[in-house]
């Protein structure tokens, strides 16, 4: 599985059973569908952005600003 960047600094660091509660609730509940398919597809499939593309039908470019989109979600949700 690949990482996300995640450039916040806490101060305390949660138990990695808790971290991943909450990343999958914040990947259901507060992405949209094509989000919530693109960051499935690229982290835990695993595919390239090019085979995400090909499977939707659109530009690589189109699979990377979802791809920003959804983690700069992830990231301002899993701040707090």
């Amino acid at each position: 599985m690949r990482s996300i960047r995640f450039d916040g600094k806490l101060s305390v660091r949660l138990p990695k059973k808790i971290q991943q509660q909450r990343l999958h609730r914040v990947i259901r509940e507060e992405l949209t569908q094509l989000q919530r398919y693109t960051v499935i597809a690229y982290y835990f499939r695993e595919l390239t952005m090019e085979q995400i593309a090909k499977e939707r039908c659109v530009n690589k470019s189109t699979v990377s600003r979802t791809l920003r989109r959804a983690e700069d979600k992830l990231r301002r949700f899993l701040q707090y």
